[in-house]
C-alpha cells in the first residue's frame, strides 16, 4: 500500500471564495488596485505573499497580514468540498493507502478547514507551513512531510491541481498526479505523471502510477 499526500485548495475543496475575498480586502485596505475575481484565481495555491508582492504590495507581509485578518475570522470556511471527494478518499483508505495532508495554507488555519469540512476522519497527518513562512517551498514541506512520517518517497504519490505540486512531488523523487479541476492549468498538468478527470478517477489512478513506479 502506498503514502498519498493531497494538497487542499483546488484539489479537496474550492476554496475561491474565502480567498479571493480575502486577497481583495488586504488590496483595497492597503489602496491598491484590487482585480476582478476571475483574473486573481491565479493566487490559488503558491504562498500568498508571494502573490502580494506580484500585486504590488511594497510590503507583502503588511498585505499577508490584513489578509489573515480576515480569513481567520471566518473567510477561511468559505469554501466547498468538490463533489465526489468524500467518496475517493473513502476508497483510498478502503484499498489501505495512508492518507495525508500536504498543503501551502498555514498548518493552523488547514486544520480548522479539514476539521469543518469533516475530511479530517481520512487523515492519518496535517502539513503545511508554520505561521511565519517556514516551509512554505512546497518541496521542502513534502521532504519534511516525508521525514515525519517515515514513508518512501518510492511507494508515495503526490496529488495536486498546480505545478508547484507536481514540482515538489519530483524534486522528492515522488510520482505527482494532476487533477483537472481546481486552478491549474493545461500546461502545469503536462509534467504530471498522470491526472484525473474527477475524484472518481483518483482511486483507480493512484494504483497505476504506483504500478508503474514499482
Amino acid at each position: 500500500m502506498a503514502a498519498v499526500f493531497l494538497d487542499l485548495d483546488g484539489t479537496l475543496i474550492d476554496p475561491a471564495p474565502g480567498i479571493l475575498g480575502s486577497v481583495s480586502h488586504a488590496l483595497r485596505a492597503l489602496d491598491l488596485p484590487v482585480p476582478a475575481p476571475e483574473a486573481l484565481r491565479w493566487v490559488i495555491g503558491p504562498a500568498l505573499i508571494d502573490s502580494f508582492a506580484r500585486l504590488g504590495a511594497a510590503e507583502p507581509e503588511r498585505a499577508l497580514a490584513l489578509y489573515r485578518e480576515r480569513f481567520g475570522a471566518g473567510a477561511m470556511f468559505d469554501c466547498t468540498v468538490y463533489p465526489g471527494i468524500p467518496a475517493a478518499l473513502d476508497r483510498l483508505a478502503a484499498a489501505g493507502h495512508r492518507l495525508y495532508l500536504a498543503t501551502a495554507k498555514p498548518r493552523d488555519f488547514a486544520v480548522q478547514i479539514t476539521r469543518r469540512m469533516g475530511l479530517d476522519r481520512h487523515l492519518a497527518a496535517q502539513f503545511g507551513p508554520d505561521m511565519d513562512g517556514t516551509l512554505n517551498d512546497k518541496a521542502d514541506l513534502l521532504r519534511h512531510a516525508l521525514t515525519m512520517t517515515g514513508e518512501a518517497a518510492e511507494t508515495a504519490v503526490m496529488i495536486g491541481d498546480r505545478s508547484h505540486d507536481i514540482a515538489a512531488a519530483h524534486a522528492n523523487e515522488m510520482a505527482a498526479i494532476a487533477v483537472e479541476w481546481g486552478f491549474g492549468t493545461e500546461t502545469e498538468r503536462a509534467v504530471a505523471d498522470a491526472r484525473c478527470a474527477a475524484p472518481g478517477d483518483v482511486p483507480a489512478t493512484v494504483d497505476r502510477v504506483l504500478s508503474r513506479s514499482g
